[in-house]
């Protein structure tokens, strides 16, 4: 069974979640961009090398070429919608728990844990899915030498004005996919880890900040071992040009396994791993010294 501090507030968690969505993303978007960039690299013709042999040669070949900046690339649609986003995101784990209590000092098991963490991946598609077909698009023209958009801005617009709202909200079902038994685990992950972190005769809400960070940084692990496969095929599906894949992620996979064999589907491992811990930690931490000030100033919420 699983303690957790009570009575829960899914209002709470909407603003607590929004500032460790911000923190999240000023951590981790460096190596989301090399994440992209690996995931979504052309297939190199016969002799040549790939334009990159790794993590580390992609970070390399991004800094000498662009700059920090180049890192920081596409940020503007993941800040402008992280904190929504993650809003939102921890609202719908707070209401999921929430919804399975009989009594407001039930508590759950890792069961219901996990599926009130699914409940949230399918609250934050709304907002992931034009976000994140934004970020990939912005992220990938750079390294392909190309400038079709000049920000996030000209990005929605041009891919409103080319397909509609279909074209902003392509490879939303990919996007489910990958966020609903991801934010499962997620929320799993970490609620199990602050109970087993926590000294005993202490409550979880007195755990350290480090312990916070460990507990944050691993469900991040964990979350992306179970996301990576339907995040490749999305960044393939999102950044592929009109028409390419007409029967959705099923040719994106068929693609994939036929000319790149099925580790394809783990490209850019590293740098997610690599992301996920300080990312998540931070977010977890953000999340928690967040609801500790909204517990201060509004404790009857």
């Amino acid at each position: 069974m699983a303690e957790q501090p009570q009575p829960i507030s899914p209002v709470k968690n909407f603003f607590a979640g929004g500032f460790g969505g911000v923190c999240l993303v000023f951590v981790g978007h460096p190596l989301d961009t090399i994440k992209v960039r690996l995931q979504t690299q052309p297939k190199p013709q016969p002799g040549q090398p790939p334009l990159y042999s790794g993590t580390f040669d992609c970070f390399r070949k991004t800094l000498v070429g662009e700059g920090v900046r180049g890192l920081y690339r596409g940020m503007a649609a993941p800040i402008i919608g992280v904190t929504p986003m993650f809003a939102v995101c921890f609202f719908g784990f707070g209401l999921g728990k929430r919804l399975q209590q009989r009594k407001p000092d039930d508590v759950l098991t890792y069961p219901q844990l996990f599926a009130a963490g699914m409940l949230s991946g399918v609250f934050t598609t709304v907002i992931m899915a034009p976000g994140e077909r934004i970020k990939c698009l912005l992220q990938i023209q750079a390294a392909t030498g190309e400038t079709k958009y000049s920000g996030s801005l000209d990005c929605a617009k041009q891919l409103y004005r080319e397909a509609g709202i279909r074209g902003v909200y392509k490879g939303t079902v990919l996007t489910l996919m990958r966020d609903v038994p991801a934010s499962g685990m997620y929320f799993m992950t970490y609620e199990w880890l602050k109970n087993i972190l926590t000294p005993e005769g202490k409550s979880v809400s007195d755990l350290s900040a480090p312990r916070i960070l460990f507990a944050g940084g691993l469900a991040g692990i964990f979350n992306w071992a179970v996301a990576i496969p339907p995040d490749v095929l999305k960044s393939r599906f999102q950044t592929a040009p009109p028409g390419k894949y007409p029967n959705g992620f099923r040719d994106v996979l068929k693609e994939l396994i036929r000319e790149e064999g099925v580790a394809s589907l783990y490209k850019g491992f590293t740098a997610v791993m690599i992301r996920a811990f300080p990312a998540n930690a931070a977010c977890f931490l953000g999340f928690e010294v967040a609801m500790k000030f909204l517990n201060w100033i509004v404790p009857g919420l």
